[in-house]
């Protein structure tokens, strides 16, 4: 019956729904959030349900595999390296788009956004401890303990817990290398629990079109333009720098290594177009392990460790390119004069704090309370920005996980883990197929 749906190209599939649920929520207004935003929900709930276990599986796979033939230390210090040098370049460009467009100069009198709240910053030991799962059942259900007013103990969800599942999948995955015959069993077992989840992660992108038409409709429906104009410049600005540093600086990086940044980004726009559809690196996660895999070439036993480290704490967008633009912003506004050592406490605040704050919900937020602190600025300005936060977040967000999947195919180059032949093909919508083939 839907045979003919099937037949178009995954990509023109998604692009369709986007463009349907802009008309979508421009024709219907404020009810489109009510009536299209359920399919979006859906939509971002079945991919969260689906990233814990295939995260689960496919590190524990890999690390069994990966011990045979790299050194997953090396590996991964060549990695962390490649976070460090894009977020620094990313600190970068959005300092440099706030003095280019200058974005809180007249701007006039704001308000802060009634539903903000304060976040509060984690301490460095605390996310060193958070680390470690008391309960790995809690961590792969999601949940956490937390007491409720008069002091009952109970279970909350919480998306902190992907760097738990993975420190909890790598044990298990080294459990299984040092015990090597003895069970045997147990890692044919483990690799095809693996392929399960990768094909209930194809079940599930089928629907990515019907969810980006519902979110899309109800973000366009639920903003209006009134709302959005006293902080436009802020808004080009934002996805001014993001554009460039996707554009500019992963493009000038994967030429530095020899590789074409239009394969890159046809290979790794279906988990672009998640993430901004979605606002979320962890919604998008299963879609960009498949798209670094099966249409970058990067070996799929170090992807399926990066990918998921990298949605935790790799953010060149939420905690990068956001908090140094917030914080210039916010400098112009209050009239206050930076001096060169507080351009260097932002830079720095927001490449240490991006790692500090992995797994935090609401990183953006966290993180411009980090920079802005550290640099002492005001910190209730945050809440001026936070009633646009949705449309923000999407560029922020598809920034965050590009960046996600360029740096495996970057250390991939670098270590003979990239099939040049996959790469080189240019796949767009691989991910879907069985084989890793696209479809015609």
């Amino acid at each position: 019956m839907f045979d003919w749906w099937f037949r178009i190209k995954f990509w023109k599939r998604v692009v369709a729904g986007f463009v349907l649920g802009a008309l979508a929520g421009w024709a219907f207004g404020p009810n489109a959030e009510t009536w299209f935003g359920p399919l979006g929900d859906l939509y971002v709930t079945l991919i969260k349900m689906i990233a814990v276990p295939l995260v689960f599986f496919a590190v524990i796979n890999a690390v069994a595999s990966l011990s045979g033939q790299k050194s997953i230390a090396a590996l991964a210090g060549r990695t962390f390296v490649w976070f460090a040098i894009t977020a620094v370049l990313a600190v970068g460009v959005g300092l440099a788009f706030g003095w280019i467009i200058k974005p809180g100069v007249g701007v006039g009198v704001l308000q802060i956004a009634s539903d903000y709240k304060e976040k509060q910053v984690p301490g460095v030991l605390d996310m060193l401890l958070n680390l470690v799962p008391s309960n790995p059942f809690q961590a792969l259900g999601g949940a956490a303990s937390a007491k409720t007013s008069d002091g009952m103990t109970v279970l909350v969800p919480r998306n902190g817990t992907v760097l738990q599942v993975i420190f909890f999948a790598g044990m298990v995955g080294f459990a299984i290398v040092k015990l090597g015959e003895k069970v045997a069993g147990m890692r044919k077992l483990v690799g095809e629990a693996s392929e399960i989840m990768i094909q209930v992660t194809r079940f599930v992108l089928e629907f990515t079109p019907i969810g980006t038409f519902g979110l899309i409709a109800a973000l366009v429906g639920g903003y209006g333009f009134e709302q959005l104009k006293p902080l436009l410049m802020f808004v080009v600005a934002l996805y001014a720098a993001c554009t460039f540093h996707i554009v500019v600086v992963y493009s000038g990086l994967l030429l530095a290594h020899g590789l074409s940044p239009i394969k890159f980004f046809r290979g790794a726009a279906p988990g672009m177009e998640v993430g901004f559809v979605a606002s979320s690196s962890f919604a998008a996660l299963p879609v960009s392990l498949r798209s670094v895999t099966y249409n970058l070439g990067v070996d799929k036993d170090y992807a399926a460790f990066a990918v998921p480290l990298g949605a935790t704490i790799k953010m060149d967008g939420c905690g990068a390119i956001y908090p140094a633009l917030a914080a210039v912003f916010i400098a112009q506004y209050t009239g206050t004069e930076l001096s060169m050592s507080q351009y260097v406490i932002i830079a720095l605040a927001s490449v240490l704090g991006s790692f500090g704050t992995a797994g935090v919900p609401g990183t953006a937020v966290i993180m411009a309370t980090v920079v802005l602190s550290a640099a002492g600025l005001p910190l209730e300005a945050i809440g001026y920005l936070y009633a646009i936060d949705r449309v923000l977040d999407m560029m922020r967000t598809m920034t965050n996980v590009t960046g996600q999947m360029l740096v495996p195919v970057l250390v991939a180059k670098e270590t003979g883990m990239l099939d040049r032949a996959v790469y080189d093909a240019g796949e767009i919508d691989a991910d879907l197929d069985e084989d890793g083939g696209s479809r015609a």
